[in-house]
């Protein structure tokens, strides 16, 4: 999906792989060369850089509309073990068109009742590289989508580094969309 749009207001966007926030003024072309998991990832001349959900109006109401509906799922049924990692499924590296679960970037994932009769879902997670700088910003996309599933009182995500990650811990799913098999 690599197309153009012209910014129609200030954005603010994350630098990748830094992780630095910085605004991407109104007027810059960008190329969108990822729309995944409700954010974009666009490419200018002054490198990658991640458009988070709540700025995707910066690229124009046919931009935004196109990917509002491409990506807004809605989670259906109970809150379980199963609905968490469906949640987990829609969170994505922004330069890796493969989710989180099916890299391998989830070690433990664990409900237990909360307080307020809600559930508290904790998860560890690691990432491809330990000087990622996307590490905060992919740690509160899954936390964001955990907290907007029905039932869910609190949750928290945990980056760790044992084990390092490799690629053999992506799944045959994700090898498959990589082109690894």
């Amino acid at each position: 999906m690599q197309t153009s749009h012209q910014l129609i207001r200030d954005c603010p966007a994350t630098l990748i792989p830094a992780g630095d926030v910085v605004i991407l003024e109104k007027g810059s072309e960008v190329t969108i060369t990822q729309a995944l998991g409700n954010s974009v990832t666009v490419r200018t001349p002054m490198g990658l850089f991640r458009i988070a959900e709540g700025d995707l109006p910066a690229l124009g109401s046919a931009a935004a509309e196109v990917l509002g509906a491409r990506n807004n799922k809605t989670p259906a049924g109970p809150l379980n073990v199963e609905a968490v990692w469906d949640a987990l499924r829609e969170c994505f590296d922004p330069e890796i068109p493969v989710n989180i679960v099916d890299l391998g970037l989830i070690y433990d994932l664990d409900l237990e009742d909360g307080t307020t009769g809600g559930k508290k879902i904790n998860v560890k997670m690691t990432l491809t590289a330990q000087g990622c700088g996307m590490g905060p910003v992919i740690a509160a996309d899954a936390k964001s989508k955990i907290e907007s599933l029905a039932g869910v009182e609190s949750a928290e995500v945990v980056i760790v580094w044992d084990p390092i990650w490799n690629p053999r811990m992506i799944s045959e799913a994700g090898r498959k969309q990589l082109g690894l098999e």
